[in-house]
Parts: C-alpha cells; structure tokens; sequence
C-alpha cells in the first residue's frame, strides 16, 4: 500500500499537480532564468481567448505576465509589460499591440484581463476594472499545435529560451483561461473578486501546474488597511443600528 501511494505521487507529480488554489498566490522572490510555473490547459485549441491573471510587482524592467507558446511560435498568445514603452503588449502569432498610459503602479495588486477573437482579429485589454480600446491584430486561424504555457518567464523557444532580464519577481495568483471571449459581466466580476465562471482552459480552483525551481506557493496576502476599512464599515453598520429608535 505505502508503494501504491509513493507511486501515484511521483505520477501526479510528473504530470502536474492539480490543487485548489482558492485564496493562494505564487510568489517568484527573485530574479533567475529558471524558475517558472508551468500551467497544463485543460483543452488545446483555441478559437478565441481570454485570459485573466492579477499581480504585484516592484519591477523596472521588461517582464512576463503570461506566455503562451506553439511548436513553431513562441509568442502564440503573450502578455508582456514593455518597460521601455512603458506599455503592456499583448501578442498573438507574433503580431502585438500596446496599452499605454496605464496606472501600473509597483507595490501594488494589478489585475489584468486580455481578450482575443480569431474570426475578428480584436484584441482587447481590461485593466483593473476598465475596458481599454479593441485593437486590430489580424484576422487568422485559431491557437493550436501544442501549446506550452508558463508564468513567470517569458519563452523566447518552445518551452524554453528564458531570459532572466524578462523574467516576473513578484507575486501572482487568480489565473483563469477561457478558450472564447467571455462577457463584459464576467471580466467586471472577476475583476472584483465576486463570483464568476471559472475558466474552462485554466481554473485557479482546479489548477494543473508544475513548479521549476524557487516558486513558493503561500496565501495570498490581505493588506492591514483593507481590514482596517472593513472593520470601519462593520462598526459604523453596528453603530447605526445600535442608535437607532427602537418602536
């Protein structure tokens, strides 16, 4: 029995780990060409995409938010923050758009949608809550032929080429795929953490990964001052009912 159990661990491991990870983020603490997270989708083909991460970050740098790769395209599907442009790209089959202009604030949680049609060929970007412009990349077939998806590098070959001056330090967590472009409703409450349809290529509650190297797998961290207003609503909600004329 222990050999049965030892065995079916090692298995799950070599073929990712499915967790639960509701409540949890990755945290990358430092700089490397190594350590990365690799998310194993659930499907394979992709006629349209939207793809929803949140992160925290100090960087002032070039750096990965999301890379997806294809056996002959290593920027099949990528989220880049370009520091230079002071933009975040969004890339399909190598063609990109930039966002500009955006708040990206360090030190503080980003949440970041990004969506994608193949039969129109428009991107668009929500940021913390806001629809940025749809832009055109091109009208082309679907994401398919292998995909390869990692957080925390950006592949610069099928699974591999990692550049540590590319690479994300920081936190990350809540990272959904969907294999079509879901509503305006949807992103608004993913973006406030309300109740929302999973993804159904990358579920965080059900996720498929594998860790390389220093990635640390740790709750997700709740600021004094979010208590501290939630403290302040619930005594002010006490008050006004403890005040209040009693008939």
């Amino acid at each position: 029995m222990k050999f049965f159990v030892c065995l079916m661990m090692l298995v799950s491991t070599a073929a990712g780990v499915i967790m639960d990870l509701s409540g949890q983020m990755f945290t990358f603490p430092q700089e490397t060409n190594t350590a990365h997270v690799k998310l194993i989708p659930e499907l394979v083909n992709f006629p349209a995409v939207t793809v929803c991460h949140r992160s925290f970050t100090d960087l002032k740098r070039d750096h990965s938010l999301f890379s997806l790769s294809s056996t002959n395209d290593h920027n099949h599907f990528l989220v880049f923050m370009n520091w230079a442009k002071q933009e975040i790209q969004s890339h399909v089959h190598s063609l990109f758009v930039g966002y500009g202009g955006l708040d990206y604030a360090p030190n503080k949680w980003h949440s970041i949608c990004t969506t994608w049609n193949s039969s129109l060929g428009l991107v668009q970007m929500w940021f913390n809550g806001q629809p940025l412009v749809r832009k055109y990349i091109a009208t082309t077939f679907p994401l398919t032929t292998n995909p390869i998806i990692i957080v925390g590098q950006e592949q610069d070959s099928h699974g591999g080429g990692f550049d540590a001056k590319q690479s994300f330090v920081g936190m990350m967590c809540d990272v959904h795929m969907w294999n079509y472009v879901i509503s305006p409703c949807e992103i608004q409450k993913y973006m406030k953490e309300k109740n929302f349809t999973p993804g159904n290529v990358l579920n965080w509650a059900a996720l498929n990964h594998q860790k390389t190297e220093k990635v640390l797998t740790e709750n997700k961290q709740i600021g004094c001052h979010d208590l501290h207003e939630e403290g302040c609503r619930n005594n002010i909600f006490a008050q006004h009912f403890a005040s209040a004329p009693l008939f």
